[in-house]
C-alpha cells in the first residue's frame, strides 16, 4: 500500500525554515517563489505574478529562457568545470563574443560569477594599470558588498558596520563634474560610476557629465570605470547604458543579466588596461563552461529576438504611459528603456504591498523610489496590466492618505 502524498510546504512553511536556518541578512517576503515563465513567477499557493523584478534585473530574458535552458542542459551533460589554467571551447567562445558584442574599443575580458567580483577586479585593475591607489565613486553610488565594492558604495547603512573599509575612497556628487575635479588627482587609480544609478533611485547620467568626467581622467591620468551590472544587455535600450552618452570607458563592470540567471559577471578591458602577471588575480568558478555556454545564449537571445530595440521602444512607451498617470503622490518618472524609477512624496513600502496584492511583483530604490525592471521579453499588454495595477495601487493609498488627513 503506497503512503500518502506528502503536501507540498506553503509559502508560510519556507519562509519559517529560511528565518531560522537563513543567515538572516535578508528581509524575507510573504511570498515563496517556486517556479516562473517568461515575464511570470508562481508562488507556493500556486498564484502567478508579473515579475517586475527579476531577480534585480537578472532574469532579463523571463524566466526560464528556452535557449538558455537547452544550453545549461548540454553544457551540464558536458563539462561543469573547468580551471581558468585550461583552455576551454565555451570560455574561448564566450570572450570573443562578449567583446564583439560590446562593439569594440575592448581588448580582453575578465570571466567572474557577479557584478560585485567584477567591481572588485575592476578596482584591482585600475590600481595595478596606473599604480595609483586613489579611488573616487558617486554619491548614492552602490557597487556592491564585497569590501572593495562596499567601499564605493555610498549608503552610509551599508558601509558603518563594515568600517574600516578600503581607504582612499571618496564620493563626489552624482552628477556634478566640478565636485568630482576636486577630488581626481595625481593619486586618482580611477573613478567609478554607474551610468543609470539602480539602488539609488534610478538616477540617470547626463551625457555631458560622463563625457566630462572621460575627459577629467584622460587629463589626471586615471581610468573611467562604468558599473553596468544592473544596466547592461540591453536593459537601457542599448547594449550597455553609457552607449546613450557615447563614452568610451577603460573598464567596464557586468554581472547580473550576463548569463540568463546563471550566476556570471565579467570585467570588460580597454587597451589602457594592460594584462595582470599569471596569479594576480583569479576565480576559481568564474569562466566556468556551464555559465559561459548560459552566456552564450543570452548574447544568442539578446540579437535574434531583437530583444536590445525592443527594450528601447516598450521602456520609452512605459514611460510616456507613467509619466501621465494623474497622482498626487507621483514626483517624477525616471529612467531608460525598461529601467524605471517612479519617485513618490511619501514612502514606497506600501506600494509594493499594494502592487504585489494585485500580482505584481516590483522593487524599492531608496525609500520613496519605485523601481520597474521587467523581463526585456515582457508583452505589453502584460505592460497594461503593470499600469493597471500601479493606477490602482496609487489610488489606495491617495484614500488612506485622505482618511488620515481627516
Amino acid at each position: 500500500m503506497s503512503s500518502p502524498a506528502t503536501a507540498a510546504p506553503d509559502s508560510a512553511a519556507l519562509r519559517v525554515v529560511e528565518e531560522a536556518r537563513g543567515s538572516g541578512v535578508y528581509a524575507l517576503k510573504d511570498v515563496a517563489l517556486v517556479r516562473g515563465a517568461g515575464a511570470r513567477v508562481q508562488d507556493a499557493e500556486g498564484r502567478w505574478y508579473l515579475d517586475c523584478a527579476a531577480g534585480h534585473g537578472v532574469a532579463s530574458l523571463g524566466h526560464c529562457p528556452p535557449r538558455v535552458v537547452a544550453a545549461v542542459q548540454a553544457q551540464a551533460a558536458t563539462l561543469l568545470t573547468c580551471a581558468g589554467s585550461y583552455p576551454n571551447d565555451k570560455r574561448a567562445a564566450l570572450l570573443e563574443r562578449l567583446l564583439a558584442f560590446a562593439g569594440g574599443g575592448f581588448e580582453r575580458a575578465f570571466l567572474t560569477n557577479s557584478g560585485t567580483e567584477s567591481v572588485e577586479a575592476a578596482l584591482k585593475f585600475a590600481r595595478h594599470a596606473t599604480g595609483r591607489p586613489g579611488i573616487v565613486a558617486a554619491t548614492r553610488a552602490f557597487h556592491g558588498r564585497t569590501l572593495g565594492a562596499l567601499s564605493a558604495t555610498f549608503t552610509r547603512a551599508y558601509r558603518e558596520p563594515f568600517a574600516p573599509l578600503v581607504p582612499r575612497v571618496e564620493h563626489a556628487r552624482f552628477g556634478d563634474l566640478a565636485s568630482f575635479a576636486e577630488l581626481v588627482g595625481d593619486e586618482t587609480a580611477c573613478v567609478i560610476v554607474e551610468a543609470v544609478q539602480g539602488e539609488g533611485g534610478v538616477h540617470v547620467a547626463p551625457p555631458e557629465f560622463l563625457h566630462g568626467l572621460r575627459a577629467l581622467c584622460d587629463a589626471r591620468g586615471a581610468l573611467l570605470v562604468v558599473d553596468e551590472v544592473q544596466t547592461g544587455f540591453g536593459r537601457t535600450g542599448r547594449a550597455f547604458a553609457y552607449e546613450h552618452a557615447g563614452v568610451a570607458p577603460d573598464l567596464v563592470a557586468l554581472g547580473k543579466a550576463l548569463a540568463g540567471g546563471v550566476p556570471m559577471g565579467a570585467v570588460l578591458m580597454g587597451p589602457r588596461v594592460r594584462a595582470l602577471p599569471v596569479g594576480a588575480h583569479g576565480s576559481t568558478f568564474g569562466g566556468n563552461p556551464l555559465a559561459c555556454a548560459a552566456a552564450l545564449a543570452t548574447l544568442d537571445t539578446l540579437e535574434q529576438d531583437g530583444l536590445v530595440e525592443r527594450a528601447r521602444e516598450l521602456g520609452a512607451w512605459l514611460l510616456e504611459r507613467l509619466r501621465a498617470l494623474e497622482s498626487p503622490l507621483v514626483r517624477e518618472v525616471r529612467g531608460l528603456g525598461l529601467m524605471v524609477g517612479v519617485d513618490l512624496r511619501r514612502r514606497v513600502a506600501p506600494l509594493l504591498r499594494a502592487l504585489q496584492e494585485r500580482g505584481v511583483l516590483a522593487l524599492p530604490a531608496g525609500p520613496t523610489v519605485l523601481r520597474l525592471l521587467p523581463p526585456l521579453v515582457i508583452s505589453r499588454a502584460e505592460l497594461e496590466q503593470v499600469l493597471a495595477a500601479l493606477a490602482a495601487g496609487l489610488a489606495e493609498l491617495e484614500g488612506c492618505a485622505d482618511e488620515e488627513a481627516h
